[in-house]
């Protein structure tokens, strides 16, 4: 399950930080890290999908999202019975409110 984890974060992450460090031109002298080829990459990738560049990242965002959904179920239903255990400890240790005779219904 960790190396499931370690390979889905790791490409996502390493997207998200070359697509900062790229919109904001912050290069570091790295070619790949500059706003001009990060402005060609959305051109080679829209004219191959046959879309305009702009739309890529808001879809590729989506798609993450999506992505994220999926291994959050997958993760968490691994661990239902260990979440199913804790959510009934917990549910024991909170205090129930016994029903009183008084209440504010009674007040002046």
């Amino acid at each position: 399950m960790k190396w499931f984890l370690i390979l889905w974060a790791g490409p996502v992450a390493l997207l998200g930080l070359w697509y900062g460090l790229s919109y904001y031109d912050m290069s570091f002298g790295f070619f790949m890290l500059t706003r001009k080829t990060h402005d060609l990459v959305f051109q080679i990738y829209g004219n191959i999908l046959g879309i305009p560049p702009q739309d890529l990242p808001p879809m590729v965002a989506r798609a993450i999202a999506f992505d994220s959904l999926i291994v959050l179920s997958i993760v968490l239903f691994r661990k239902r019975r260990a979440i199913a255990t804790w959510w009934r400890a917990r549910q024991a240790s909170v205090p129930r409110l016994a029903a009183s005779e008084e209440s504010l219904s009674s007040a002046p």
